[in-house]
């Protein structure tokens, strides 16, 4: 239920979401197949929704593991892009073949850094997946192997994102118009 004030309005419904998120793991399935073990690496908190769905959909080995970081920089920063390491993976991905799994990526800032991050731990193979993309947003280049959906730039929650801790558990993906101030 929106709070008041808030407006949502459905920009991904939660078949084409299924559909897309079917599609997504049995395009890593058959990537992936004859590999051993594929560990996916969530990034806290809003990939947590997608990357279940994810992985009761995949049919290859796998195991999970997560990572939180925290975006520190702001527009007056002199490094807007500034992330820091909250929580780290609890297992070794050396030799191991791993997906970051994350809910969007908007500016790139935080995919390119949890992908440095991780090639220095010297997987096996890096990839990246991602449910949502805004391609307008884009300050860094980064790799998305496997992309649920481009959107535009607008505030988006359900499905693992949020606004202000809100609205994670909804079903679909809405564009929100939080209340004037």
């Amino acid at each position: 239920m929106p709070r008041v004030g808030d407006t949502l309005t459905t920009l991904i419904s939660e078949d084409l979401i299924a559909d897309r998120v079917g599609e997504l793991a049995a395009q890593i399935d058959a990537e992936y197949r004859d590999q051993g073990d594929l560990i996916l690496v969530g990034v806290l908190k809003g990939s947590f929704v997608f990357l279940a769905d994810l992985a009761r959909r995949l049919t290859i080995p796998h195991r999970i593991e997560f990572i939180a970081v925290s975006s520190y920089g702001d527009r007056e920063s002199e490094d807007p892009g500034a992330v820091r390491l909250i929580l780290d993976v609890r297992h070794d991905i050396g030799g191991r073949h791993v997906l970051v799994v994350e809910d969007i990526v908007d500016t790139g800032y935080t995919l390119s850094y949890l992908v440095r991050l991780l090639n220095a731990r010297l997987p096996a193979s890096l990839r990246t997946c991602t449910l949502l993309r805004k391609p307008d947003r884009a300050k860094v280049a980064v790799t998305i192997d496997y992309l649920g959906f481009d959107i535009p730039d607008v505030w988006v929650v359900g499905y693992g994102l949020d606004y202000a801790e809100r609205y994670r558990t909804l079903p679909r993906i809405c564009a929100m118009k939080p209340p004037a101030a």
